[in-house]
């Protein structure tokens, strides 16, 4: 395992990332040889972060993070939000997209974002589901991924 500082937007950050994978990712974002040594995967939980924050600049309502470590092999987070209409779900989805791949050089998974009412970004280590609202209370993945609170 290798570790790297990145510096990103005027901000360094620290990235960790097996050394096959190196020169992939430096492809993938357009980087030189000399540049490699600086492209690095991250955390799940920085990935998480960047997530968040990327829903919350463009005003996602009602974001929910779900620890999944431990409980499913599928993901360590889940990020569940909503949008007031398909037009901000679809705007969203691809906000996170873009982000992603400028911010780390990472392609995700998108899919149903032409309808708009409900689509999911698979990143590997976050999936992330954004909804209408209408939509998100039909389906209620929260209750059906978070921890119910202890009986006293």
């Amino acid at each position: 395992m290798l570790a790297f500082e990145y510096p990103s937007a005027g901000v360094s950050r620290r990235f960790a990332q097996e050394d096959s994978d190196l020169s992939q990712i430096a492809t993938a974002v357009g980087a030189n040889a000399k540049d490699r040594a600086h492209i690095a995967d991250v955390s799940s939980e920085m990935l998480r972060d960047l997530i968040v924050t990327t829903l919350e600049d463009g005003k996602a309502e009602d974001i929910v993070t779900i620890d999944l470590q431990g409980k499913t092999a599928i993901a360590d987070y889940m990020v569940i939000c909503s949008g007031r209409s398909s037009r901000q779900v679809s705007a969203l989805a691809e906000a996170v997209a873009d982000e992603l791949k400028a911010e780390l050089g990472r392609l995700c998974k998108t899919e149903g974002k032409t309808q708009g009412d409900w689509v999911l970004i698979d990143t590997g280590d976050v999936v992330v589901h954004l909804f209408r609202p209408e939509v998100r209370d039909f389906y209620q993945l929260e209750k059906m991924w978070m921890t119910p609170p202890a009986q006293a």
